[in-house]
């Protein structure tokens, strides 16, 4: 008899341990299938998680009751906050990790989740009947039953690696394949196509140069990514530095002599790779104007030999890429571990799965990570855990979770594949968000700890400790509108910084909008009453809720107009349509508008708004049709 599991999540990466987590936080049977245990969530590509808006993801899925922020920190050996010299809204937490111990933490922690079992074995076909899935063939176990699949199986569908004209199959760099996962989903229906990545070479650490390199430090005191890290004890590893230096145009010639055997333009490889992340022979025929670009030297680990060339990823020859480095500064006599590589794998173009991540043609099947088309940890594990959640209220009869666009960058993640679908790797930046001002990483906990409360991936404890702070943030606000400083107080100040002097007394408030002050200076001259200048020390003893006060005080007048905007497009939003309907029947609709809208089946005006192809005079005949 074949063993039943709740949810059978197919892939240990970073979408698969989000995913296994929540499915078991709320109260279903999980199956994890991976190759290898001591591989879940491997970084198989750059040792680090976080950057520009990946920040913003992570400490969302933290917020969410996710794995990846508390990993992160545990094993993070450089923390640095991005984008300090712009506005909160893209200011964004990034680390470098310790490679062997990221891996090896998220082993331990997704071990010791109650409710899930660890199954070491390979997927070889996922199975349905009746338009609902039923289970999962594994190569060796057999057949196991499962009311709902997650697929989450990374770059390892008919995984193949290209480096000049050697390719082998592979997903990752040592490590199998996964194969006939995707027939049998074609089988049922499903459309695929092919996406490509790459990684660049692994050098020996002994052999640079480090001397005449520009050293890149971590931030003196840095910030956890997870809201439940103890500061008292981060950072918890020695914190290292990374390095830069650049390529020249001598390396750029060397690359070019290989460009011959390069899988990428002799069309061995025929996937498309990302736009935002392209490879050093991409770079050299894209942006030809250009005599060097910057690379990046990150260490792998604390007790790693290897380091990680960020921004020389390549598939040409081995010896092209070890001739050329040794034209690069500081790498004059660099020994190279392991060589750049290509992989091409299988996805499945996103517009076949709905907001929640299920799938549209199978019940109870569900698409998280790379097989979605996107590129990244951070997205990956942000579906990841929205798919488990997905897949456990389904089964547990709560309702279904769909974040929006104004709610989370998450939101907006899910909403562009789903709506736009991709035939690019996916990549999160700050500027896919029209709300980023109000969707920023310190924010994240207000805006989506409620979920995590709600399906049980968040304990009461900490969901009570953010409602006494949101009553703070609010009284605290009303605070700085109310309270005045006088002239006379604070004008020797100002003048000691060179700044414009008050005629009178001005609100705390309004001194916050100046750029040039800080509102932890300002409340140190609040002396009105006794009362005041205790509420204004809590506030200075309390980190968190000065920077929510400031950025709300300094900003309010953009916060207000996009919270406007979001209120004016919300009836479009609530404005459901139903799933059953047939756009094809509606002959008042354009041609590529009734095909649109057939492919991508929006749940809500809003999302059909978002259809590329679809006019203003689209919505128009749907709004009519749907009153009629």
């Amino acid at each position: 008899m074949s063993k039943r599991f709740d949810i059978i999540v197919i892939g240990g990466g970073h979408a698969g341990i989000e995913a296994a987590n929540a499915g078991a936080l709320m109260g279903c049977s999980v199956a994890l299938i991976t190759m290898d245990k001591h591989a879940l969530a491997r970084m198989s590509c750059n040792p680090a998680i976080g950057g520009t808006a990946k920040g913003h993801l992570v400490r969302e899925i933290d917020a969410l009751g996710g794995l990846m922020a508390g990993i992160a920190d545990r094993t993070g050996i450089q923390f640095r906050m991005l984008n300090r010299s712009k506005g909160p809204a893209v200011w964004s937490p990034r680390c470098q990790s310790d490679r062997k111990l990221y891996s090896e933490e998220a082993c331990q922690v997704v071990s010791k989740i109650k409710k899930v079992e660890i199954i070491e074995d390979s997927a070889e076909e996922i199975l349905a009947e009746g338009g609902k899935v039923s289970g999962v063939i594994l190569k060796n176990t057999g057949f196991i039953s499962g009311a709902s699949v997650i697929l989450s199986a990374g770059t390892f569908l008919n995984g193949k690696m290209h480096t000049g004209l050697s390719s082998f199959v592979g997903g990752r760099y040592g490590e199998k394949p996964a194969l006939g996962i995707t027939e049998s989903l074609v089988k049922l229906g499903f459309e695929s196509s092919r996406l490509k990545t790459g990684t660049p070479p692994r050098l020996k650490k002994e052999s640079i140069n480090w001397d005449i390199l520009e050293e890149q430090p971590g931030d003196e005191n840095p910030k956890p990514f997870s809201y439940r890290t103890d500061i008292r004890h981060f950072p918890y590893l020695p914190q290292l530095s990374c390095f830069i230096t650049h390529t020249n145009e001598a390396v750029h010639k060397i690359l070019e002599r290989g460009f011959s055997e390069s899988p990428l333009f002799t069309g061995t490889i025929k996937g498309v790779g990302p736009r935002y992340c392209p490879s050093i022979e991409d770079k050299i025929v894209r942006f030809s104007d250009k005599p060097k670009h910057q690379l990046f030297l990150e260490p792998e680990g604390l007790d790693s030999d290897q380091i990680y060339l960020n921004g020389f990823s390549t598939s040409l020859p081995a010896e092209i890429q070890y001739e050329a480095m040794r034209k690069i500064r500081g790498l004059e006599n660099v020994e190279m571990v392991r060589p750049g590589y290509a992989v091409e794998y299988d996805y499945f173009p996103p517009h076949q799965v709905d907001l929640t991540l299920e799938t549209k043609k199978v019940q109870g099947l569900y698409f998280a990570g790379q097989v979605n088309g996107t590129s990244g940890y951070e997205e990956a594990a942000a579906q990841g855990i929205v798919a488990g959640i997905n897949a456990a209220a389904k089964i547990t009869g709560k309702p279904e979770l769909v974040i929006k666009r104004n709610e989370a960058y998450t939101g907006v993640l899910i909403d562009d594949l789903v709506t736009k679908s991709t035939d690019e790797p996916y990549r999160m930046f700050t500027s896919r968000a029209e709300y980023r001002l109000i969707l920023r990483q310190d924010n994240a906990d207000r805006r989506l700890l409620k979920y995590g409360y709600d399906y049980g991936l968040i304990d009461k404890s900490q969901y009570n400790e953010l409602n006494k702070r949101e009553l703070l943030i609010t009284k605290a606000v009303t605070f700085c509108n109310e309270t005045k400083i006088s002239a006379k107080v604070i004008n020797e100040h100002l003048s000691s910084r060179s700044l414009p002097e008050i005629d009178s007394t001005e609100a705390i408030s309004k001194l916050c909008k100046r750029p040039e002050l800080k509102l932890d200076e300002i409340l140190q001259f609040v002396n009105t009453t006794e009362e005041n200048k205790m509420f204004a020390t809590t506030l200075l003893e309390n980190e968190q809720v000065l920077e929510q006060v400031e950025i709300q005080l300094k900003y309010e007048g953009y916060l207000k107009r996009q919270e406007e905007m979001i209120s004016k497009l919300e009836k479009y939003e609530s404005t459901r349509i139903p799933s059953t309907l047939n756009y094809l029947d509606i002959k008042a609709l354009s041609t590529e508008g009734r095909e649109k809208l057939n492919k991508i089946k929006p749940r809500s005006i809003g999302q059909a708004l978002r259809l590329s192809g679809v006019t203003h005079s689209d919505i128009a005949v749907l709004l009519v049709y749907l009153k009629n």
